[in-house]
Protein backbone atom coordinates (compact mmCIF):
# COMPACT_ATOMS: atom_id res chain seq x y z
CA UNK A 1 0.00 0.00 0.00
CA UNK A 2 2.69 2.53 0.79
CA UNK A 3 4.57 1.78 -2.39
CA UNK A 4 1.26 2.24 -4.33
CA UNK A 5 0.51 6.04 -2.29
CA UNK A 6 3.90 6.75 -3.51
CA UNK A 7 3.49 6.06 -6.86
CA UNK A 8 0.03 8.04 -6.70
CA UNK A 9 1.93 10.97 -4.74
CA UNK A 10 4.65 10.85 -7.24
CA UNK A 11 1.97 10.84 -10.16
CA UNK A 12 -0.19 13.47 -8.69
CA UNK A 13 3.39 16.32 -7.95
CA UNK A 14 4.76 15.13 -11.51
CA UNK A 15 1.13 16.15 -12.63
CA UNK A 16 0.86 18.91 -10.93
CA UNK A 17 4.27 20.44 -11.79
CA UNK A 18 4.09 19.93 -15.60
CA UNK A 19 0.72 22.05 -15.30
CA UNK A 20 2.51 24.92 -13.25
CA UNK A 21 4.89 24.98 -16.46
CA UNK A 22 3.98 27.69 -19.07
CA UNK A 23 4.22 27.33 -22.82
CA UNK A 24 7.44 28.11 -24.59
CA UNK A 25 8.60 31.39 -26.37
CA UNK A 26 8.00 29.75 -29.38
CA UNK A 27 4.46 28.47 -28.61
CA UNK A 28 3.37 32.28 -27.58
CA UNK A 29 5.37 33.63 -30.42
CA UNK A 30 3.22 31.87 -33.03
CA UNK A 31 0.02 32.87 -31.28
CA UNK A 32 0.92 36.81 -31.38
CA UNK A 33 -0.11 38.47 -34.18
CA UNK A 34 -0.11 42.76 -34.12
CA UNK A 35 0.66 44.23 -31.39
CA UNK A 36 -0.32 47.97 -30.20
CA UNK A 37 1.96 50.33 -27.15
CA UNK A 38 0.19 52.38 -24.62
CA UNK A 39 2.36 54.98 -25.57
CA UNK A 40 2.98 58.34 -23.29
CA UNK A 41 1.20 57.13 -21.06
CA UNK A 42 1.90 54.81 -18.06
CA UNK A 43 5.82 55.68 -18.82
CA UNK A 44 4.94 59.73 -18.48
CA UNK A 45 7.14 61.73 -16.23
CA UNK A 46 4.41 63.51 -13.98
CA UNK A 47 2.38 60.53 -14.13
CA UNK A 48 -0.65 58.26 -16.59
CA UNK A 49 -2.45 61.65 -17.60
CA UNK A 50 1.04 64.28 -17.89
CA UNK A 51 1.45 63.48 -21.92
CA UNK A 52 -1.88 63.85 -22.89
CA UNK A 53 -3.31 60.93 -22.28
CA UNK A 54 -5.90 60.87 -19.46
CA UNK A 55 -6.48 57.64 -17.68
CA UNK A 56 -6.30 54.47 -19.69
CA UNK A 57 -10.04 52.73 -19.40
CA UNK A 58 -11.22 49.42 -20.43
CA UNK A 59 -13.72 50.54 -23.10
CA UNK A 60 -9.70 52.27 -24.66
CA UNK A 61 -8.35 48.46 -24.55
CA UNK A 62 -11.70 46.79 -25.68
CA UNK A 63 -11.18 49.32 -28.74
CA UNK A 64 -7.76 48.03 -29.29
CA UNK A 65 -9.03 44.50 -29.04
CA UNK A 66 -11.71 45.05 -31.93
CA UNK A 67 -9.57 46.65 -34.39
CA UNK A 68 -7.62 43.29 -34.57
CA UNK A 69 -4.54 43.93 -32.32
CA UNK A 70 -3.91 40.82 -29.62
CA UNK A 71 -0.38 42.10 -28.27
CA UNK A 72 -0.43 44.82 -26.03
CA UNK A 73 2.92 46.59 -24.82
CA UNK A 74 3.04 48.72 -21.87
CA UNK A 75 5.92 51.42 -21.32
CA UNK A 76 6.01 51.92 -17.90
CA UNK A 77 8.05 53.78 -15.74
CA UNK A 78 9.02 52.92 -12.62
CA UNK A 79 11.78 54.87 -10.72
CA UNK A 80 9.47 58.20 -10.63
CA UNK A 81 7.22 55.81 -8.76
CA UNK A 82 9.53 54.28 -5.91
CA UNK A 83 12.09 55.28 -3.16
CA UNK A 84 15.41 56.39 -5.31
CA UNK A 85 16.84 55.30 -2.14
CA UNK A 86 15.31 51.99 -1.21
CA UNK A 87 13.76 51.41 -5.05
CA UNK A 88 10.89 50.64 -3.31
CA UNK A 89 8.00 50.73 -5.65
CA UNK A 90 4.26 52.57 -4.51
CA UNK A 91 1.77 49.83 -3.79
CA UNK A 92 -0.86 52.81 -5.50
CA UNK A 93 1.44 52.57 -8.74
CA UNK A 94 1.64 48.85 -8.84
CA UNK A 95 -1.73 48.70 -8.18
CA UNK A 96 -2.63 51.25 -11.15
CA UNK A 97 -0.51 48.85 -13.81
CA UNK A 98 -2.26 46.00 -12.56
CA UNK A 99 -5.84 47.06 -13.71
CA UNK A 100 -4.39 48.12 -16.99
CA UNK A 101 -3.14 44.78 -17.57
CA UNK A 102 -5.93 43.24 -16.41
CA UNK A 103 -8.11 44.86 -19.10
CA UNK A 104 -5.68 43.64 -21.65
CA UNK A 105 -5.94 39.95 -20.04
CA UNK A 106 -9.76 40.67 -19.92
CA UNK A 107 -9.65 40.44 -23.21
CA UNK A 108 -7.84 37.82 -24.09
CA UNK A 109 -4.36 39.77 -25.05
CA UNK A 110 -0.64 39.24 -24.73
CA UNK A 111 0.81 41.64 -22.64
CA UNK A 112 4.21 43.01 -22.91
CA UNK A 113 5.35 44.76 -19.32
CA UNK A 114 8.61 46.72 -19.92
CA UNK A 115 11.23 48.81 -17.99
CA UNK A 116 10.77 52.35 -19.91
CA UNK A 117 13.26 55.22 -19.98
CA UNK A 118 11.62 56.67 -16.73
CA UNK A 119 14.36 59.57 -16.91
CA UNK A 120 17.25 56.93 -18.11
CA UNK A 121 18.52 55.16 -14.62
CA UNK A 122 19.35 52.23 -17.06
CA UNK A 123 19.63 52.71 -20.59
CA UNK A 124 21.31 55.95 -20.10
CA UNK A 125 23.77 54.58 -17.98
CA UNK A 126 25.20 51.37 -20.02
CA UNK A 127 28.72 51.76 -18.87
CA UNK A 128 31.13 50.11 -16.01
CA UNK A 129 30.84 53.20 -13.55
CA UNK A 130 27.15 52.79 -12.99
CA UNK A 131 26.94 49.01 -13.20
CA UNK A 132 26.82 47.84 -9.83
CA UNK A 133 24.01 50.76 -8.71
CA UNK A 134 21.86 49.93 -12.14
CA UNK A 135 22.19 46.35 -11.53
CA UNK A 136 21.38 46.52 -7.78
CA UNK A 137 18.37 48.80 -8.90
CA UNK A 138 17.29 46.61 -11.82
CA UNK A 139 17.07 43.70 -9.13
CA UNK A 140 14.99 45.44 -6.87
CA UNK A 141 12.90 46.51 -9.13
CA UNK A 142 12.28 43.01 -10.83
CA UNK A 143 11.85 41.50 -7.53
CA UNK A 144 8.89 43.51 -6.35
CA UNK A 145 6.98 43.57 -9.90
CA UNK A 146 7.91 39.76 -10.29
CA UNK A 147 6.48 38.87 -7.22
CA UNK A 148 3.22 41.09 -7.86
CA UNK A 149 2.14 39.31 -11.29
CA UNK A 150 3.63 35.70 -10.38
CA UNK A 151 0.29 33.88 -10.72
CA UNK A 152 -0.44 35.45 -14.21
CA UNK A 153 -0.49 33.09 -16.97
CA UNK A 154 1.83 33.12 -20.44
CA UNK A 155 0.15 35.95 -21.57
CA UNK A 156 2.04 38.10 -19.55
CA UNK A 157 5.54 38.47 -20.60
CA UNK A 158 8.34 40.81 -18.99
CA UNK A 159 10.74 43.06 -21.05
CA UNK A 160 13.51 44.20 -19.29
CA UNK A 161 14.41 47.16 -20.67
CA UNK A 162 13.29 49.73 -23.28
CA UNK A 163 15.99 51.46 -25.36
CA UNK A 164 19.29 51.03 -23.85
CA UNK A 165 22.26 53.01 -25.46
CA UNK A 166 24.93 50.65 -26.24
CA UNK A 167 27.25 51.13 -29.01
CA UNK A 168 30.25 48.95 -28.31
CA UNK A 169 31.37 45.45 -27.21
CA UNK A 170 32.33 47.26 -23.58
CA UNK A 171 28.96 48.80 -23.18
CA UNK A 172 27.33 45.28 -24.76
CA UNK A 173 29.10 43.47 -21.86
CA UNK A 174 27.63 45.94 -19.22
CA UNK A 175 23.97 45.15 -21.12
CA UNK A 176 24.27 41.37 -20.86
CA UNK A 177 24.84 42.15 -16.92
CA UNK A 178 21.84 44.14 -16.81
CA UNK A 179 20.02 41.66 -18.92
CA UNK A 180 21.16 38.68 -16.35
CA UNK A 181 20.38 40.63 -13.27
CA UNK A 182 16.81 40.56 -14.75
CA UNK A 183 16.36 37.01 -15.71
CA UNK A 184 17.92 36.08 -12.38
CA UNK A 185 15.05 38.28 -10.54
CA UNK A 186 12.30 37.36 -12.32
CA UNK A 187 12.57 33.51 -12.23
CA UNK A 188 13.76 33.69 -8.14
CA UNK A 189 10.41 34.34 -7.44
CA UNK A 190 9.09 31.55 -8.39
CA UNK A 191 5.59 30.42 -9.92
CA UNK A 192 4.54 30.78 -13.01
CA UNK A 193 7.71 33.30 -13.07
CA UNK A 194 10.03 30.11 -13.35
CA UNK A 195 8.28 29.60 -16.62
CA UNK A 196 7.28 32.86 -17.67
CA UNK A 197 8.57 34.29 -21.47
CA UNK A 198 11.46 37.26 -20.83
CA UNK A 199 12.08 39.67 -23.44
CA UNK A 200 15.98 40.96 -23.54
CA UNK A 201 16.77 44.17 -25.39
CA UNK A 202 19.44 44.50 -28.20
CA UNK A 203 21.29 47.49 -27.96
CA UNK A 204 20.12 50.69 -28.70
CA UNK A 205 17.35 48.19 -29.80
CA UNK A 206 18.83 49.31 -33.21
CA UNK A 207 18.43 46.11 -35.90
CA UNK A 208 22.27 46.98 -37.45
CA UNK A 209 23.33 47.42 -33.73
CA UNK A 210 21.93 44.16 -32.55
CA UNK A 211 22.96 42.06 -35.18
CA UNK A 212 26.31 42.98 -35.12
CA UNK A 213 26.91 43.34 -30.77
CA UNK A 214 24.51 40.78 -29.62
CA UNK A 215 26.78 37.70 -30.36
CA UNK A 216 25.35 36.21 -26.83
CA UNK A 217 22.42 36.14 -24.75
CA UNK A 218 22.08 35.91 -20.71
CA UNK A 219 21.80 32.24 -19.05
CA UNK A 220 18.41 30.85 -18.04
CA UNK A 221 17.38 27.95 -15.64
CA UNK A 222 14.61 26.88 -18.54
CA UNK A 223 15.05 26.54 -22.15
CA UNK A 224 13.38 28.41 -24.62
CA UNK A 225 11.81 31.32 -23.15
CA UNK A 226 13.08 34.20 -24.12
CA UNK A 227 12.95 36.79 -26.61
CA UNK A 228 14.27 39.47 -28.46
CA UNK A 229 13.43 43.51 -29.07
CA UNK A 230 14.97 45.53 -31.64
CA UNK A 231 13.01 49.13 -32.81
CA UNK A 232 12.46 50.17 -36.05
CA UNK A 233 11.98 53.88 -37.39
CA UNK A 234 13.65 53.51 -40.67
CA UNK A 235 14.25 55.55 -42.43
CA UNK A 236 14.18 58.39 -40.15
CA UNK A 237 13.88 61.06 -42.10
CA UNK A 238 10.58 59.15 -43.40
CA UNK A 239 9.29 57.80 -39.76
CA UNK A 240 10.55 60.82 -37.24
CA UNK A 241 12.03 63.88 -38.63
CA UNK A 242 10.35 66.84 -37.67
CA UNK A 243 11.64 69.41 -39.97
CA UNK A 244 14.62 69.76 -42.58
CA UNK A 245 18.37 69.79 -41.73
CA UNK A 246 21.34 71.06 -42.92
CA UNK A 247 22.25 67.37 -43.51
CA UNK A 248 19.24 66.06 -45.07
CA UNK A 249 15.49 66.81 -46.06
CA UNK A 250 12.43 65.16 -44.64
CA UNK A 251 10.86 62.76 -47.03
CA UNK A 252 7.50 62.44 -47.75
CA UNK A 253 7.11 59.65 -49.86
CA UNK A 254 7.85 55.93 -49.29
CA UNK A 255 7.79 52.80 -51.64
CA UNK A 256 8.78 51.83 -55.21
CA UNK A 257 4.79 53.16 -56.62
CA UNK A 258 4.77 55.93 -54.40
CA UNK A 259 7.88 57.99 -55.44
CA UNK A 260 6.83 61.40 -56.40
CA UNK A 261 7.99 62.87 -60.03
CA UNK A 262 7.82 66.42 -59.43
CA UNK A 263 8.51 66.75 -55.23
CA UNK A 264 11.78 64.46 -56.06
CA UNK A 265 13.98 65.31 -53.29
CA UNK A 266 11.31 64.15 -50.51
CA UNK A 267 11.21 60.48 -51.93
CA UNK A 268 12.66 58.42 -49.29
CA UNK A 269 15.39 56.98 -52.26
CA UNK A 270 17.15 54.73 -49.75
CA UNK A 271 15.69 52.18 -47.01
CA UNK A 272 12.62 51.41 -48.98
CA UNK A 273 11.25 47.75 -49.42
CA UNK A 274 14.71 45.75 -50.10
CA UNK A 275 16.28 47.81 -47.09
CA UNK A 276 13.74 46.65 -44.40
CA UNK A 277 13.88 43.07 -45.73
CA UNK A 278 17.26 43.18 -45.73
CA UNK A 279 17.62 44.16 -41.98
CA UNK A 280 14.88 41.99 -40.81
CA UNK A 281 16.42 39.04 -42.80
CA UNK A 282 19.66 39.87 -40.14
CA UNK A 283 17.45 39.20 -37.26
CA UNK A 284 15.58 35.86 -38.61
CA UNK A 285 19.39 34.61 -39.60
CA UNK A 286 20.72 35.66 -36.34
CA UNK A 287 17.87 34.66 -33.91
CA UNK A 288 14.54 33.42 -35.27
CA UNK A 289 16.41 30.58 -37.39
CA UNK A 290 18.02 29.43 -33.96
CA UNK A 291 14.49 29.08 -32.22
CA UNK A 292 14.61 32.92 -30.79
CA UNK A 293 11.58 35.12 -31.73
CA UNK A 294 11.90 38.77 -32.13
CA UNK A 295 9.72 41.02 -31.29
CA UNK A 296 9.82 44.52 -32.64
CA UNK A 297 8.65 46.43 -29.75
CA UNK A 298 8.07 49.76 -31.51
CA UNK A 299 7.88 50.74 -34.88
CA UNK A 300 6.23 54.12 -36.99
CA UNK A 301 6.25 56.49 -39.49
CA UNK A 302 3.87 59.32 -38.53
CA UNK A 303 1.33 61.09 -40.66
CA UNK A 304 2.66 64.90 -41.70
CA UNK A 305 0.40 67.73 -43.13
CA UNK A 306 2.49 68.58 -46.07
CA UNK A 307 2.67 71.87 -47.81
CA UNK A 308 0.66 72.59 -50.56
CA UNK A 309 3.46 72.21 -53.36
CA UNK A 310 3.73 68.25 -52.08
CA UNK A 311 1.31 65.79 -52.34
CA UNK A 312 -0.59 65.08 -49.16
CA UNK A 313 -3.04 61.97 -50.69
CA UNK A 314 0.69 60.13 -52.40
CA UNK A 315 2.28 61.20 -48.69
CA UNK A 316 -0.63 59.71 -46.79
CA UNK A 317 -0.35 56.09 -49.44
CA UNK A 318 3.18 56.28 -48.53
CA UNK A 319 2.74 56.08 -44.53
CA UNK A 320 -0.24 53.11 -45.21
CA UNK A 321 2.35 51.36 -47.29
CA UNK A 322 4.52 51.74 -45.14
CA UNK A 323 2.88 49.51 -42.03
CA UNK A 324 1.11 47.54 -44.43
CA UNK A 325 4.78 46.48 -45.72
CA UNK A 326 6.43 46.37 -42.81
CA UNK A 327 4.05 43.95 -40.76
CA UNK A 328 3.51 41.24 -42.90
CA UNK A 329 7.58 41.29 -44.21
CA UNK A 330 8.26 41.06 -39.95
CA UNK A 331 5.50 37.75 -39.79
CA UNK A 332 6.92 36.51 -42.76
CA UNK A 333 10.82 36.65 -40.79
CA UNK A 334 8.63 35.62 -37.50
CA UNK A 335 8.87 38.64 -36.02
CA UNK A 336 6.23 40.60 -33.96
CA UNK A 337 5.50 44.15 -34.98
CA UNK A 338 4.15 46.06 -32.41
CA UNK A 339 3.26 49.68 -33.53
CA UNK A 340 3.75 52.88 -31.44
CA UNK A 341 0.95 54.95 -30.50
CA UNK A 342 0.58 58.41 -28.73
CA UNK A 343 -2.63 60.14 -27.72
CA UNK A 344 -4.84 61.43 -30.26
CA UNK A 345 -3.11 59.56 -33.33
CA UNK A 346 -4.31 56.04 -33.91
CA UNK A 347 -6.88 55.56 -31.43
CA UNK A 348 -8.86 58.28 -29.42
CA UNK A 349 -7.99 57.62 -25.90
CA UNK A 350 -11.45 58.82 -24.19
CA UNK A 351 -13.56 56.70 -26.23
CA UNK A 352 -11.57 54.39 -27.61
CA UNK A 353 -12.53 55.54 -31.56
CA UNK A 354 -10.37 54.77 -33.98
CA UNK A 355 -9.21 58.27 -35.26
CA UNK A 356 -6.79 56.85 -38.06
CA UNK A 357 -8.84 53.87 -39.84
CA UNK A 358 -6.76 53.95 -42.71
CA UNK A 359 -3.75 53.03 -40.98
CA UNK A 360 -5.14 50.10 -38.88
CA UNK A 361 -6.40 48.85 -42.13
CA UNK A 362 -2.98 48.84 -43.73
CA UNK A 363 -1.36 46.93 -40.24
CA UNK A 364 -4.48 44.35 -40.72
CA UNK A 365 -4.01 43.79 -44.33
CA UNK A 366 0.07 43.17 -43.66
CA UNK A 367 -0.83 40.75 -41.49
CA UNK A 368 -3.67 39.02 -44.32
CA UNK A 369 -0.75 39.20 -46.62
CA UNK A 370 1.78 37.30 -44.86
CA UNK A 371 2.74 33.73 -45.38
CA UNK A 372 3.70 33.67 -41.76
CA UNK A 373 6.61 32.31 -39.95
CA UNK A 374 5.98 29.52 -37.35
CA UNK A 375 8.20 28.18 -34.94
Amino acid sequence: MKKIFFVIGLFITFSLSAKSELPTAQQIANKMTVGWNLGNTLEAIGGEGAWGAGRTSQQLIDSVKAAGFNTVRLPVSWFIHSDTVTSVIQKEWMDRVKEVVDYCIKNDMYVILNMHWDKGWLENRVNKANQNVVNKRQCAYWTQIAQYFRDYDERLLFAGANEPAVHDSVQMSVLLSYHQTFIDAVRATGGNNSSRTLIVQGPSTDVDETFKLMNTLPKDKIANRMMVEVHYYTPYQFCLMEKDATWGKMFYYWGKDNHSKTDISRNAINEEENGLDKKFESMKAKFVDRGIPVIIGEFGAFRRKVPATSDQALHDASVNYYYRILVKTALNKGMIPVCWDVPGMIFNRKTGETKDKALVNAIMQGEKDAARYKY
